[in-house]
């Protein structure tokens, strides 16, 4: 097998960084040395068939983003991203890893939708990938279904408190999928809102002729998440399956989140760089119908009520677990503009996939988090959160080669014609500009991006049977 040879950059981990030079053999890690070091021969520069220079920057795991939806069928549309074209975007930004959501439709086995996830990313994926399942119907077939998808490596379950009539559960159901969940030790991930309650707000809004963007945000307040995180967080105290709370977006729910963890609950928060750049007032409150560009669930939150900043303090502290992006594009042409005139019906999501690495890293530079920090929660933590490490998620002998060398002093501009790899006709962070750079990227040892040039395939990104979580006491 050929080897490569990074040499002259610090090694972050979410435990420290030094400098050390990194050995590849063909798709993993052979070696992690000292500089200069002869353990593993005279002069490894001289022997390896092909030599990186990372002199100035930072060699890190390629990144894990745990919530993506290529492709996902949602509010008439389906999102604009194929397996394709996502995980191309994906490697541009240095996430060599996604888990997508495989989703089951009332009637329909979850064995069957699986198949059909995997039938849509066989062959196409730029990066690796691995699946969520959405319980969509929750009865005695599912739940036994459940422990199929175990043995194929799918280990995480997800189910909506929201969205009723589409993916909704109510308490019963989500008691049954949740001491299923706790028998297998697997992770029960929750969309954690009041729908019930959200939709009575959105009939009234929509009577009283509120009906632009703005109104999404409005009318589903942060009592509404608080008050679901709390209900899902008491239900798996009682089951023993262990909960994560995706896309948090409200600093009262993470105080919920907090509160259970510091009494050893097997609790965990996963947040998104959109609830911690963007906002209610500056985004979905935009002139005319520019504010669907942020359309997304949970909503984006007030400024003025602190939330942004507690996320990122949530972050410090290790209440937050993970950042991922639910990465969920949908173009404003034929697919946002469904909800001219109606914001219930504009299709909720963002798409973030590519930025996710740089945004957070803007957070290190802005002395919010630590450098160790960034490469935790984007890298190490989601691989153990969704056993994927040590695979994935740290530079380690025997870990894949997914490795990505950013330049701290290099310079990234956001937004279409910049930096837009993404099937979007517009860019949730237009304007945006990060004090770094992806410089290269490698996924199991092979070159995907250099020096602005994307050299990958689709089909070289392979599925990866998962095992249980890593993060559980």
């Amino acid at each position: 097998m050929s080897t490569t040879f990074i040499h002259g950059g610090i090694v972050v981990s979410a435990n420290g960084s030094q400098p050390l030079d990194v050995l590849i053999d063909g798709e993993t890690i052979a070696a992690v040395v000292q500089p200069g070091s002869t353990a593993l021969g005279s002069d490894l520069a001289a022997t390896a068939a092909t030599v990186i220079d990372a002199t100035g920057k930072y060699v890190i795991p390629g990144g894990v983003d745990g919530h993506t939806h290529m492709q996902l069928p949602f509010g008439g549309t389906e999102a604009s991203d194929t397996f394709e074209t996502g995980t191309r975007a994906a490697a541009w930004g240095g996430t060599t890893t996604i888990v997508d959501f495989a989703v089951q439709k009332p009637g329909e086995r979850v064995q069957d939708s699986l198949a059909l996830w995997h039938d849509k990313a066989a062959g196409k994926c730029a990066v690796d990938y691995g699946f969520h399942q959405i319980i969509g119907n929750v009865d005695a077939e599912s739940l036994k279904g459940m422990s199929e998808l175990v043995s194929e490596g799918v280990t995480s379950f997800k189910l909506f408190m929201a969205y009723p009539g589409v993916f909704y559960s109510d308490d019963g159901q989500i008691l049954r999928a949740m001491q299923t969940a706790g028998d297998l030790g697997a992770v029960l991930m929750m969309h954690a809102e009041n729908g019930i309650a959200i939709d009575v707000l959105v009939e009234q809004a929509l009577a009283r002729g509120e009906k632009s963007p703005y109104y999404h945000g409005v009318t589903r307040p942060w009592q509404m998440e608080e008050e679901a995180t709390h209900r899902a967080i008491m239900l798996a105290q009682l089951t023993g399956a262990p909960l994560y709370v995706v896309h948090v977006s409200a600093k009262q729910a993470l105080e919920q989140i907090a509160e259970a963890r510091g009494k050893g609950q097997n609790v965990f928060g996963e947040t998104c760089p959109q609830y911690l750049y963007l906002s209610l007032e500056e985004n979905l409150g935009a002139p005319g119908f520019e504010g669907a560009k942020w359309v997304c669930s949970t909503p984006l939150r007030a400024r003025a009520e602190g939330h942004q900043d507690e996320l990122w303090r949530y972050i410090r502290t290790g209440d937050v677990t993970t950042v991922a992006t639910d990465h969920c594009p949908f173009c404003m042409k034929d697919q946002k503009e469904l909800g001219l005139g109606d914001f219930s019906k504009i299709p909720n999501g963002i798409g973030g996939v590519e930025h996710r690495m740089d945004l957070m890293f803007q957070g290190v530079k802005d002395g919010r988090i630590s450098l160790e920090k960034w490469v935790e929660v984007c890298c190490t933590a989601p691989a153990r959160m969704f056993g994927l490490y040590p695979r994935k998620g740290v530079i380690s002998p025997g870990a894949d080669a997914d490795v990505v060398i950013y330049d701290p002093n290099g310079h990234t501009s956001i937004g279409l014609g910049k930096t837009h790899h993404m099937n979007m006709d517009h860019s949730a962070y237009e304007g945006f500009e990060i004090d770094g750079h992806v410089d290269t990227v490698l996924s199991r040892g092979r070159v995907l991006v250099d020096a602005g040039q994307y050299l990958g395939s689709a089909g070289h990104g392979r599925f990866v049977k998962r095992g249980l979580s890593q993060n559980l006491i």
